[in-house]
């Protein structure tokens, strides 16, 4: 729902201001109709029905998975694909996973949304839809910003919706931003927004290896993301949670977790989430989960602690992008655009020297609004 639409068209009905606080109040408990809405005069009920629809996105397609995980794939009012999850746990937890772009222009070679066309930025609303989508449900718990895009470079529209999360149920402490490691906005983070938590997509334990995997480490090195990040812990006083995709024979060996606990100094800033990966058209493979407990197992014994993440969704195409790669508007199977700034070469290759120096420059036009994708 656009507040700010709803707003306008409130004055233009010469309603109480007040009204647009009763339309939030009844969204955020989950209702899917103006209908429900029955402290609202029946006249303007049936005059915003008209008017304004209930959610800025549109719904496309739909997936359940057997383990009771849900995603769907939605469209911007011009057609750009975004995409949500609702995970569901045994222990009673429902985690909402959230885009914040359609697309998204950095490129990492493991990520399916890596490989789509860069949309644009949401809105605040935008986001919100996709979590009163599930809402209208059941009661979320949690939310991440782990779905597409890259959150810090959408940071005002993110924190504004983070700021409205709590009225769904969702508190800011079971909140979550993720992030490749956008400096400028973990500096922010660090000073501003409400108290959500931060988590970082490392995935490598050098340079060299995560810039092969990230092109986004070019511009900013491990020792500075991570220089920030103690920063973040220091005023936050919480955790960083460390995401490291499990990619087989890529990051997974004995060394390498060596290498990551002398990387991931204080032991106490830190919390490292071993992620099993699921399945995209990039050419790796994942870890088997005798190699993911033996990694764990190693940084646990040199004092960082280590969880895996439990697996939801792999057989409705739960990774990131999947599902809008898969899905057009009429169900029809539709290939990946390239990204702007991929060379065109095969899925999951490195992009080219020229492309790759493009990409802080694109990255940070995006951050101040400066640019649209196709």
């Amino acid at each position: 729902m656009d507040l700010d639409r709803l707003a306008e068209l409130i004055a233009e009905l010469r309603e109480p201001p007040y009204r647009v606080g009763q339309v939030w109040r009844w969204l955020a408990r989950g209702a899917s109709s103006w209908e429900q809405m029955t402290d609202l005069p029946l006249a303007l009920r049936r005059e915003l029905a008209e008017r304004l629809p209930l959610s800025t996105l549109s719904l496309v397609a739909e997936a359940r998975a057997a383990d009771g995980t849900e995603k769907a794939l939605f469209h911007t009012h011009e057609g750009k694909p975004v995409e949500a999850v609702l995970m569901r746990y045994r222990d009673g937890r429902r985690s909402l996973c959230l885009s914040s772009q359609s697309g998204c222009p950095l490129t990492c070679t493991f990520c399916q949304t890596g490989r789509m066309r860069f949309g644009r930025n949401l809105t605040s609303w935008e986001i919100l839809d996709q979590a009163l989508h599930f809402r209208r449900r059941e009661q979320p718990t949690h939310a991440v910003f782990m779905g597409m895009g890259e959150p810090l470079l959408n940071l005002d529209a993110v924190l504004t919706a983070c700021e409205r999360l709590p009225e769904l149920g969702i508190s800011h402490r079971h909140t979550a931003i993720s992030t490749v490691g956008w400096l400028p906005g973990i500096e922010r983070l660090a000073r501003e927004g409400p108290p959500v938590r931060l988590a970082l997509s490392l995935h490598a334990p050098n340079d060299a290896l995560r810039s092969e995997l990230m092109p986004i480490n070019d511009r900013y090195p491990l020792a500075e993301v991570l220089a920030t990040c103690r920063d973040w812990w220091r005023r936050r006083k919480r955790q960083v949670f460390i995401e490291y995709l499990m990619l087989a024979g890529v990051n997974d060996r004995y060394e390498q977790a060596l290498e990551l606990t002398k990387l991931l100094r204080p032991r106490e800033a830190f919390c490292v989430n071993l992620i099993p990966y699921n399945p995209t058209d990039a050419p790796y493979q994942g870890s088997s989960r005798r190699a993911i407990e033996a990694f764990r197992r190693t940084l646990e014994q040199h004092g960082l602690r280590a969880t895996v993440r439990v697996t939801r969704g792999r057989d409705i195409a739960a990774a990131c992008g999947q599902l809008a790669a898969r899905t057009t508007a009429s169900g029809e199977t539709s290939a990946p655009q390239p990204s702007p700034v991929s060379d065109g070469g095969s899925s999951g290759s490195r992009p080219s020297a020229r492309a790759r120096a493009q990409i802080p420059a694109i990255a940070a036009a995006v951050a101040r609004g400066e640019r649209r994708g196709a």
